[in-house]
């Protein structure tokens, strides 16, 4: 009997789904004051040198006078509240689909067998609540804000399912290096999450946060990527260094963020991980510019999967959560036979 093998075509649908977050404003300390959008401006500024400049520059006194006198002229979208507003509130929702193992496109019949087999032991087992634990506190905590949450005094985070709902009244005292036994509220969240993912009922959850961050302060929504050749891209028609984005008029955030802030669930990358990473298949946190699972540490999410579907080497309890904790957040997998 032939020794199974990695399909060449092999894809996973991810099954939490995000809208992009709207971003909207109002007055915090005035009960009648209505809601008004987060709108994107632009702004053209004089900036100073401040790069690392070449040494032949730096070590001499005339040229380094010379370049500093350049003008570093930019324009620069930003966003902001109104000087009469105070409080950002940012909205997305989530649906959470059904999970059982079953990839989209699979070219291997006998392949698929072994990995739905394998997949739903591990969910008769483990059920979906480890898992659905670590996405409803990273929505509790206001992760997916980035930025937003870091500047902000207060943050108070509600979460509807249907006619039923829940209130975080302080996200920033919820921790964002750990996971704690979950809160009553939290744990609410995650059964709602984990009926998603069983397939027990349709989940599409309204997420809002309201950030008091205070009177005029800017705000940040998702950046644009703009490439050097993109200098006279219709979406960027005046050349500008730094474009935001925004849907419908209003500043928003990619929903690949928010995706990329709720799945950062793994904490299992290492005996003693100091902050959890988002569930990558090589553990890659850009802004460090680390791969936290090596393959030469056969902890990267394709030895694990491989070893466990083709050879049946079962990993630890936690390293089934974060090849599980992969497959939800879908992909290509399959072998490409380069090597």
């Amino acid at each position: 009997m032939a020794k199974p093998e990695t399909p060449s075509l092999l894809a996973f649908e991810r099954k939490l789904d995000c809208s992009d977050a709207v971003f909207s404003q109002i007055d915090g300390n005035n009960p009648e004051a209505q809601e008004q959008p987060v709108t994107v401006s632009e702004k053209s500024v004089r900036g100073t040198i401040s790069n690392r400049l070449k040494n032949a520059i730096a070590n001499d006194p005339a040229k380094l006078d010379a370049e500093i006198e350049k003008a570093n002229l930019q324009t620069v979208d930003v966003a902001a509240l109104s000087s009469g507003c105070d409080t950002l509130i940012a909205r997305f929702t989530l649906k959470v689909l059904p999970f059982d193992g079953s990839p989209c496109i699979c070219n291997g019949m006998e392949y698929r067998g072994r990995l739905l087999e394998t997949v739903t032991q591990y969910l008769q087992k483990e059920k979906m609540q480890a898992l659905a634990e670590r996405y409803a506190a990273n929505i509790a905590n206001g992760r997916w804000l980035w930025r937003n949450r870091m500047g902000a005094e207060n943050i108070r985070i509600t979460v509807s399912n249907k006619n039923d709902s829940i209130t975080v009244d302080n996200a920033k005292a919820l921790p964002l290096d750990r996971f704690d036994r979950p809160s009553e509220n939290v744990a609410k969240i995650a059964e709602w999450i984990s009926q998603g993912l069983s397939g027990e009922a349709f989940i599409l959850l309204n997420i809002e946060a309201r950030v008091r961050a205070g009177y005029g302060q800017e705000v940040y929504p998702s950046q644009e990527f703009i490439s050097d050749t993109d200098s006279n891209n219709k979406n960027n028609p005046n050349n500008k260094r730094k474009v935001l984005y925004q849907t419908d008029g209003k500043a928003g955030m990619h929903s690949q963020k928010i995706g990329n802030a709720i799945r950062t669930i793994d904490t299992w990358y290492a005996p003693d991980a100091a902050f959890p990473i988002a569930a990558e298949p090589y553990g890659t946190v850009t802004t460090l510019g680390t791969a936290f699972r090596q393959p030469k540490q056969k902890n990267d999410f394709y030895t694990l999967f491989d070893n466990w579907i083709l050879k049946g080497e079962q990993p630890s309890t936690e390293q089934q959560h974060y090849v599980i904790g992969v497959l939800i957040r879908g992909g290509v997998f399959g072998a490409s036979g380069k090597e």
